[in-house]
């Protein structure tokens, strides 16, 4: 017969198990530190080929992990590729795409967004409990009916933490620097020029009783111009001021953004949420400001480089990386930490930016490699193998069901993931990437496909629209900021340009003498067919309407419009 000490001790015992089992399910799960540059070229790093900038820190990466030589972004500009990267999805199944001038989400206070239906993997390891934060540059939306409702916000789409710009760094930012929007502004100054030119023809009509005009529409005429006039005014004008702001969580701390201390607040940021989380599994996303124009760079940095602030620029992004890096392992997570480094697409040539290496385009094109090929790069010690390369296709899309299988969570059922689980492939369980099509969207416009023939093993890539580049072969678009999506500055091809891309990653030779060409491009077409059977109507984020400056969403610390906060200025640089 058990007596109470024995009953104690039975107790004792199985508490003692299940605490034992549950402390090592939570030490088994392994944490994720996934780094994403901005504008980064894949010709820019060592391990990709650069020998004239310095890249240790990035290079250690790729030395002990995997390198990924095609990797490809789901879109060649920021909002829709970081929509497909947090996804698994090709922006347009979100109504993240758009092929008109607004490719990009353009106002902190417009209602575009992320949708909050869409299910990102922050929400669902946040499920399977992990600490899950994104550092540095969000620019997928805020709000979208007041300032207050936060449904695009990082909060809202798993991230428990959130530090940085929920816009974009870019020129504006900086005083003095070429304005970004100028196009925009000027389409806005000839609308008020013709509202002008209307309101003093009524005027000298009205004066010269050539027609009897009531007085009470001049007057109602004047009021509309004059509103309008300080609309466009109080949205160029203060452009600094609405976009270029930091917050922390859902509390603006910087209005305008201090430049120069924005790195070594990431830095801090980040180290921080190492130092608290470090006990428990987490999910932690460092989203650089480096490398989007205008290059904003600390004293250490500047002019260290061969290559001029980009190359600054690129150079301290690296240490960034470094830094981060030793802060894990000082923590003691190294082993048990996937680590991934990626560009949300390819470097902007058109203001001296990244160098794609030998690839044609840059940001904004999306059919040619230039804009869509990023450096990538996976490390985990013990699990992939040190120092070893993937020349299989593979996507930022991917890293959605990737992270979510080694998180322990399931991936959604009611909606198409394009994404694949890189582990099989990475683990050299299977030989050939789990993608036999990719589709290279512009906007809403298909502009290209790649076709992996696992049969063959050849790559084939087949343009059915291109961007006019001016000067013609430059492979970019020098005279417009970036290239068309579609319109007279782009080329429908018919037939298409077909490429293979294993013996010509440059894409300087078309095939079409090849004997394979037709059967090649109808396969490619039949798929064509078949992917698009499952691209649905849904409200396109980016239109006209929604990608406007909106007063009424517009994140002010305290009384609109003279919105100025610097909160965070007691920061020790760590650079």
């Amino acid at each position: 017969m058990l007596t109470r000490i024995d009953c104690f001790r039975i107790f004792a015992v199985i508490i003692f198990l299940g605490f034992t089992l549950i402390t090592k399910s939570i030490s088994s799960k392994p944490n994720f530190l996934l780094f994403l540059a901005d504008d980064l070229g894949i010709g820019d790093i060592g391990c990709f080929g650069n020998n004239t900038l310095r890249t240790p820190n990035i290079d250690r990466l790729a030395k002990e992990g995997v390198k990924l030589t095609q990797h490809i972004s789901a879109s060649p500009l920021c909002t829709p590729s970081r929509a497909a990267f947090m996804t698994g999805r090709y922006p347009i199944r979100s109504g993240m795409d758009y092929s008109d001038a607004g490719r990009v989400i353009m106002w902190t206070a417009a209602s575009s967004g992320l949708p909050p239906n869409e299910t990102t993997f922050a929400s669902i390891l946040q499920q399977e409990g992990y600490t899950t934060g994104i550092i540095g540059k969000w620019h997928l939306g805020i709000n979208c009916a007041s300032c207050k409702d936060f449904c695009h916000h990082p909060n809202n789409h798993g991230f428990g933490y959130f530090y940085g710009m929920p816009f974009s760094m870019f020129g504006d930012c900086q005083p003095g620097s070429p304005s970004e929007y100028q196009q925009d502004f000027q389409s806005q100054l000839h609308f008020l020029q013709m509202l002008c030119v209307g309101m003093i023809t009524l005027i000298l009509v009205k004066f010269t009783k050539l027609l009897h005009i009531n007085g009470k529409i001049i007057l109602f005429s004047g009021i509309f111009v004059v509103l309008c006039s300080i609309a466009c005014y109080a949205q160029y004008g203060f452009l600094r001021y609405w976009n270029c702001i930091v917050m922390r969580n859902q509390e603006m701390t910087e209005q305008p953004m201090d430049l120069e201390r924005s790195a070594p607040q990431l830095v801090k940021e980040a180290h921080g949420f190492i130092e608290r989380n470090k006990h428990v599994p987490f999910l932690l996303v460092v989203s650089f400001l480096h490398v989007h124009s205008p290059y904003i760079t600390t004293k250490k940095f500047t002019g260290r480089s061969k290559h001029g602030l980009y190359g600054d620029n690129v150079e301290e992004m690296d240490y960034l990386v470094g830094s981060i890096v030793d802060a894990m392992e000082k923590a003691g997570l190294n082993t048990n930490t996937f680590m991934y480094f990626a560009s949300d697409h390819g470097g902007h040539r058109e203001i001296n930016g990244g160098w794609n290496g030998i690839y044609k385009g840059g940001k904004a094109v999306a059919g040619w490699e230039g804009g869509i090929r990023v450096p990538g790069i996976i490390r985990w010690p013990g699990v992939i193998v040190a120092d070893t390369v993937c020349d299989e296709p593979t996507s930022l899309m991917d890293i959605f069901p990737t992270v979510i299988h080694l998180g322990g969570g399931k991936l959604p059922t009611d909606r198409i993931i394009d994404g694949r689980n890189l582990m099989p492939l990475l683990k050299k369980q299977i030989s050939h990437s789990e993608h036999e099509f990719l589709f290279h969207y512009c906007g809403r416009n298909l502009h290209a496909v790649r076709w992996h023939d696992k049969q063959s093993g050849a790559i084939w890539k087949a343009h059915f629209m291109t961007p006019v580049f001016f000067p013609e072969g430059s492979g970019n678009c020098y005279d417009t900021f970036i290239c068309d999506c579609e319109g007279e500055r782009v080329t429908h091809l018919n037939p298409p340009l077909l490429f293979e891309l294993s013996s010509d990653p440059s894409e300087a030779t078309p095939l079409y003498a090849n004997p394979q060409y037709m059967e090649v491009i109808h396969h490619i077409q039949l798929a064509v067919t078949e992917h698009q059977k499952t691209i649905s109507s849904v409200p396109q984020q980016l239109s006209y309407m929604n990608n406007r400056w909106k007063p009424w969403l517009q994140p002010c610390c305290g009384t609109f419009p003279f919105c100025v906060c610097h909160k965070d200025i007691n920061v020790t640089s760590t650079i």
